[in-house]
């Protein structure tokens, strides 16, 4: 999983749309110590969230599974572009089998082959989901191989497949997203994700999102 932080608003825009509310501009430090705290008055402690909705984050999200991104997309006031299948599983048809001796009833993998399927899908910490996965992600080639259309052989695609999207979130959103998927119910996988997004996050920023992390291993 890799996550890039590619844009992100100055925090002096959200100070300034607060001071309109009650024409203080004059008492700007542009961004300073003096906004940050109004900010995080205003937005955080005295609950008006709507002035945090000003702060907009664009995420490059790489190598999530299927399963992480419909749980990303149940997230609301946040725009999602991802990676197409219909343009782009042909990456997988020159692929040679993912399976030990093309075995479709074989318990056991190799590091070599989980190495291989990496590319394409999740890798968990369970063997035998491990291999349930690898069997799926052959019988995909296998129709890809085929010559069967795209549109027709994603409906094969497994849960771990890998996509990759550009993910934009304004603050207010981004913090409901933090205080659940950093929770220790949450799956595995959008923790890290949870993780990576608020370390990937401008160093003048974190403080609006700290309170908000259900895990101190996370903050730290």
């Amino acid at each position: 999983m890799q996550i890039h932080l590619l844009h992100y608003t100055p925090l002096s825009v959200c100070s300034r749309a607060i001071r309109t509310c009650w024409d203080s501009h004059a008492k700007s430090d542009c961004g300073g110590e003096i906004d940050k705290e109004l900010i995080y008055r205003v937005g955080n402690k005295n609950k008006h969230k709507s002035t945090l909705e000003h702060l907009f984050y664009n995420f490059e999200i790489i190598g999530i599974s299927r399963a992480c991104l419909q749980e990303l997309a149940r997230h609301r006031m946040a725009s999602l572009s991802v990676k197409s299948t219909r343009y782009t599983l042909k990456e997988l048809r020159k692929e040679e089998s993912f399976l030990p001796d093309n075995s479709q009833d074989s318990l056991h993998c190799s590091q070599e082959l989980l190495g291989r399927a990496a590319k394409y899908i999740v890798i968990t910490k369970n063997t035998r989901v491990n291999i349930a996965n690898l069997q799926a992600l052959e019988n995909l080639r296998l129709v890809l191989s085929e010559g069967n259309p795209n549109d027709e052989a994603k409906y094969c695609l497994p849960e771990c497949y890998k996509t990759q999207l550009v993910w934009s979130v304004n603050a207010r959103s981004l913090q409901n997203f933090l205080e659940l998927r950093t929770s220790k119910n949450a799956l595995f996988e959008i923790r890290k994700l949870a993780s990576s997004i608020f370390h990937s996050l401008p160093n003048d920023h974190k403080y609006l999102f700290e309170e908000f992390i259900n895990d101190n291993d996370i903050a730290d």
